[in-house]
Parts: C-alpha cells; structure tokens; sequence
C-alpha cells in the first residue's frame, strides 16, 4: 500500500475538481483497486486541527512513510519570503513544503501552478510564488534544480490548467505501482506518455490548418483557429485533441482556441488585453511559429496551400 499526501498551496482548487471527476481510473479506483493509502486531501481529509498537525509531524519526522507527496498550487513566499499569506495547519505552507520534500519518496506537481507558478507568477507577482522546481521555464523553482525525491526522482511535472484527470490518476497509479523508473521524462519533467504529441495531434481541424482556411468566431465547426483566433495548438504539448475531456470534446473540437496552458509560458503576452484571442503577426505572418517551420518556410508553404485548397474543405462537414 502506498501512502499518499495531497496538499494544497497557492490555487483555485481547479485540479482538485478536475481529480475528482477522473474515469480511468477515478479517485475511487485508486483507492480500492490500487490500495493507494490517501492519508489526507483538502477535499477528502478527515482531520483538522489538532489531529492535522499530528498526521503531518508523523510524516516529516519518518514515523509513517510518505510513498508519494502530490502537490497543488504555487509555494507562495510573500511578503518577503516569510510565506506568511499562505499559512496551513499552524505555519507558512511553504515550510511543510520543505519539510515533506525531504521525505517524500516521489513528489508530483499537479497544474501549471505547482509546476511552473502557472497565472500567480505572472508579473508583477505579488504573492511571490514559484512553482516546485521551476519558475517558468526557468529550472530551480522552490527545491531547487538539484532535488530529488527519497527514491532518486525529481519532481514530476503534472502541467495543465488544470491538468486533464486521467493524466492525474494514471501518473499517481505508475507511482504507487513501482513503476515510475519506467516513465520518461521531458526537458521539464513532464511524463513523455502525454507531453510528447501536440495539442494539434488528433484535432478535426487538422485540414484546415494545411489548407489555411481560417475560423472567424468561436463556435465555428470549420477552419484552423490557429490563423485568427490565436490557438496555440501547433505549439503545445498536450493530448488534449487524444484523450478528450469527459471522453467527448476538446477546446479545439468546440470551437475554443487552446491556449497552451502546459507550457512554462502560459498566460502567454501577460494577459495583456487584444493578446489572448488574436493571433499576433507582423505584415500578416504569425509571431509564433509551429516547431520546424520557419517563416521563409511558411510564406511558400501558404500560398502553394491556399492554390491547392479543394471547394469542399470550405464546407461545414459536421453538418447532419
């Protein structure tokens, strides 16, 4: 039985939701097929106060194992790196953060908080906070780029906002399963299994996107909403458009640009307003390039795709 500690830091508690609405396998699952001990969970932990305290001592001095410490939300370090605007169970919850990262067998940082520092990391930072072991996408983080975990792991990286759940569950079943050593990582720690494919993988509009037929609005069931609408699809990686969301849709497949939200980056341009919705270019040519295509590249590519668009790719095909 692995023994497992969910806690929350700086966040919106959008992947607990997400978490708790996993299918393959659910919470549930985890539990009763996979005797994952969860020892305690913002959502499900029983104990309070007192009896809280006493769990986690237990924990950080060695008295009962911590096989597994997920992670959720931003170490938060403000004001002046005291952590004292984000206190849990008596004291700064980046202090527990510390403690439990020296005994954990594996860490796992759910979202792009957790991971990266996600949308509170974004400047100015008022809240001071970082991700676990990066700020963005620079490597470093809370703990720092040298740590690893009891069993030799660094932190394992759960990007997304927030993270689909099965993605959640299937990477905390590989770890209570002893078989962690056997997933491959990416230059950020993100598991290879979901992080290695692109958002554009799969999407239905993959076609328009070669063509270069362009959606104008959102909800549209035809065109790339790469051109106009500001997806970053062909830059992201994710399985969102492999492993739908409630096994039926995506933003893509809605009509809703992706806005890269597993990437260091993310909320790209700042939020600044007109950035978010609009893809931006200069004399019509996107600012942000999918990999290996460069601009030179991309011009010949348009126009010979534009000549070669067939009639019927500007047709709503969904139509029944």
């Amino acid at each position: 039985m692995a023994n497992l500690l969910w806690l929350q830091g700086g966040a919106c508690s959008g992947n607990t939701m997400s978490f708790l609405n996993a299918e393959q396998p659910s919470a549930c699952d985890l539990v009763t097929d996979f005797g994952i001990h969860i020892l305690w969970h913002p959502s499900l932990g029983m104990e309070l106060g007192d009896n809280l305290r006493k769990l986690l001592r237990s924990l950080t001095s060695g008295e009962q194992a911590l096989d597994i410490f997920v992670f959720e939300g931003t170490v938060v370090q403000a004001p002046d790196g005291t952590g004292q605007w984000n206190r849990f169970a008596g004291r700064p919850m980046k202090d527990w953060v510390a403690e439990l990262a020296k005994v954990a067998k594996v860490i796992i940082a759910i979202g792009d908080c957790a991971t990266w520092g996600g949308i509170p990391a974004t400047a100015p930072n008022p809240s001071e906070s970082v991700g676990l072991q990066f700020l963005k996408r620079d490597h470093g983080g809370f703990l720092g780029a040298e740590y690893r975990s009891q069993a030799g792991f660094p932190v394992i990286n759960v990007p997304g906002c927030p993270a689909h759940p099965d993605w959640i569950t299937q990477i905390i079943v590989a770890v209570a399963t002893g078989r962690a050593g056997d997933l491959a990582f990416d230059d950020l720690q993100r598991p290879k299994t979901f992080f290695s494919s692109f958002t554009q993988t799969g999407c239905t509009r993959s076609m328009h996107f070669a063509f270069k037929i362009s959606a104008t609005e959102f909800g549209q069931r035809k065109g790339c909403l790469y051109y106009d609408l500001g997806c970053r699809g062909p830059m992201t990686h994710s399985p969102c458009n492999r492993i739908l969301w409630n096994r039926q849709s995506s933003k893509t497949r809605a009509g809703m640009p992706c806005l890269g939200c597993t990437e260091p980056e993310f909320p790209f341009y700042d939020l600044a307003p007109g950035t978010v919705f609009k893809t931006q270019t200069v004399m019509g040519i996107p600012k942000d390039m999918p990999p290996g295509i460069d601009k030179p590249a991309y011009i010949k590519l348009t126009a010979a795709a534009k000549a070669a668009s067939p009639r019927w790719a500007e047709e709503d095909i969904f139509v029944v």
